[in-house]
């Protein structure tokens, strides 16, 4: 846990959430500031900077993520289809340096986003 991280906070029960699901290794809750109808992110609980900073060591926790990305949508109602989003590193527009996946949905989805 990093002392001066966001989601760790969350995550460690510092920050209040609006949370849909945790266990031992992931936390889903819902963003703040949502671009569509449900917006929720889901991110492992120990702290990972981004994509970027994983290895094959990870490679558990990642299928977990995803997989929690697509129970999440099942459980929004997204049936239809959702986005799914990882940012990484600032140019990727990664803005809270905490491994994170946006589940985005609950309309028609364009591309670029807008």
């Amino acid at each position: 846990m990093a002392d001066d991280c966001i989601f760790c906070q969350i995550a460690g029960g510092k920050i209040p959430a609006r949370v849909v699901f945790q266990d031992e290794d992931v936390m889903v809750f819902r963003d703040l500031t949502p671009k569509a109808p449900s917006h929720l992110l889901v991110i492992p609980k120990r702290h990972i900077s981004s994509l970027a900073e994983t290895d094959d060591a990870d490679s558990g926790l990642l299928g977990k993520l995803l997989h929690r990305a697509v129970e999440t949508a099942r459980q929004e109602g997204l049936d239809k289809g959702f986005r799914t989003v990882i940012n990484t590193g600032p140019e990727g527009g990664q803005t809270v340096g905490h491994l994170h996946l946006h589940v985005i949905g609950g309309r028609q989805m364009t591309w670029p986003p807008g």
